[in-house]
C-alpha cells in the first residue's frame, strides 16, 4: 500500500506502508544510531514525533521483548529507507512490521531517507503527517496543526521494579517526566532500593518516604511548558543529592534560574562526543533531545557546566556550587549506545553515600 509523507513546507514523500495503516500527525525529527531502533521507538522521549532513522536498514534483528523501554511505541510513526524481510536473530520474538501492526504503529518504507535528513537538517525539525493521500485539505490541517508542548501526561509511568535485588541500604526517588526503563534498571543493577513517583508528585510526599536521593529522569516535550515542577526540583535538591538526565537536566537548569531553546533539529543519535570540561576527558553518548540550556541564562546563576557538546557547544552538564546536585543532557543508561558515561551512575551514589555518612555523623 503506497502511502504519503506530508512535511509542513510542502515537501511530499511517497512510500510503501507497513506496520498500522492509520494517519498520524507530529514532529518529524531524525535519529543517526546505526542499531537500537527498538529502544528509540520505545523511549517515551519521542512521545508525539514521527521517528526517521537515517541508517537504511532497519529491523534486521527483529524484536526482542524484552529490549523494550516502554511497554509499547512511544513514536508516533516510524520512517526508514528499507525494512528488513528476512530478520535473524535468536532472541527475536517477532518481526518489526508485524510488532508495528500489533501495537497500531504505522511506518513508511522505500524513501530517500538521505534527502529527507538533508532537509530536515537545511530547515530543522517540522511538523509532518502520514496520510494516505495528499490533497488540499491535509495540507491546510498541517500549516494549521498545532502540537502539544507537553507530552508527559501521555506517558505509561514506568513501574517501580523489583526489590528482590537490592543490596544496600540506600533509596533512591526518581521522578518519572517520562522514564526510559533503563534508568530505573541502571539503578537496580546497582543494589539500591528504587521508588518511582509521577511527575505531579509533592516533595512532601517524597521527602515522607525519607529517601536517600533523587533523580530526574528524561522525558517527552518542552520543559518551559512544565514549570509546575520547578518547586518539587527546588524544595528536594535543598535537602538531598540530586541527578538529573536529559529532560531532567533541563528541568534542573530551570529550577536554578536558567532558560532553554529549542534546537534546530536536536541530539539524536548513539555516537554524540560530550568533553568534561574539568580534565577534557571525551565521552561518546547516547543523546535524544530537542532543546537545550542556554550558555547566556547561567549569568548569575549558581550552576556551573560541566560537559559540552564538542560539535556545536551546547551545554551537556551542570552542577549546583553548593549543593551535591548535578545533570546530563545524554543518557548514561546507554541504551542503546556507548557505555562511556555510565560511571556517571556511581558518581551520584558516591555522593548519596557521602552526604548520608555526615548526616549521621
Amino acid at each position: 500500500m503506497r502511502r504519503h509523507l506530508i512535511l509542513e513546507n510542502g515537501s511530499v514523500y511517497t512510500g510503501t506502508a507497513f506496520g498500522a495503516t492509520t494517519s498520524v500527525a507530529g514532529e518529524l525529527v531524525f535519529n543517526t544510531g546505526m542499531t537500537g531502533y527498538q529502544e528509540s521507538i520505545t523511549d517515551p522521549s519521542y512521545i508525539g514525533q514521527i521517528l526517521v532513522f537515517t541508517y537504511p536498514l532497519i529491523g534486521n534483528y527483529g524484536i526482542c521483548a524484552e529490549d523494550n523501554e516502554a511497554p509499547t511505541p512511544s513514536a508516533s510513526a516510524v520512517i526508514v529507507h528499507e525494512i528488513a524481510r528476512r530478520p535473524s536473530n535468536w532472541r527475536m520474538s517477532t518481526t518489526l512490521p508485524a510488532w508495528a501492526a500489533e501495537y497500531g504503529l504505522p511506518g513508511l518504507t522505500d524513501i530517500d531517507t538521505r534527502a529527507l535528513t538533508k532537509e530536515l537538517r537545511d530547515h530543522g525539525s517540522m511538523k509532518a503527517m502520514l496520510v494516505d493521500e495528499v490533497t488540499p485539505a491535509i495540507k491546510s490541517q498541517l500549516q494549521s496543526l498545532s502540537l502539544p508542548r507537553n507530552q508527559v501526561a501521555s506517558h505509561q509511568p514506568v513501574l517501580s521494579p523489583n526489590q528482590s535485588t537490592v543490596t544496600t541500604d540506600l533509596t533512591i526517588a526518581v521522578i518519572d517526566f517520562g522514564a526510559k526503563a533503563s534508568i530505573v534498571d541502571a539503578l537496580v543493577r546497582r543494589g539500591v532500593k528504587v521508588t518511582v513517583y509521577p511527575p505531579d508528585v509533592t516533595a512532601e510526599q517524597v521527602l515522607a518516604e525519607r529517601p536517600d536521593g533523587v533523580l530526574l529522569s528524561n522525558g517527552p516535550g518542552d520543559p518551559a511548558s512544565m514549570l509546575a515542577s520547578l518547586p518539587l526540583i527546588r524544595r528536594l535538591q535543598a535537602q538531598l543529592p540530586l541527578m538529573g538526565i536529559c529532560l531532567g537536566h533541563q528541568l534542573f537548569a530551570l529550577a536554578n534560574g536558567a532558560k532553554t531553546y529549542k534546537m534546530k533539529f536536536g541530539h539524536r543519535g548513539f555516537n554524540h562526543a560530550v568533553k568534561r570540561l574539568t580534565d577534557g576527558q571525551l565521552a561518546f553518548t547516547a543523546q535524544n533531545h530537542g532543546y537545550a540550556v542556554a550558555q547566556a541564562s547561567l549569568a548569575g546563576t549558581d550552576l556551573v557546566v560541566t560537559h559540552e557538546e564538542i560539535n556545536d557547544h551546547t551545554i551537556e552538564g551542570l552542577r549546583l556550587k553548593n549543593r551535591p546536585a548535578f545533570s546530563v543532557q545524554f543518557h548514561p543508561d546507554a541504551t542503546p549506545g556507548p557505555h562511556d558515561a555510565s560511571a556517571l551512575f556511581d558518581d551520584f551514589l558516591a555522593s548519596v553515600v557521602t552526604e548520608k555518612e555526615q548526616l549521621h555523623a
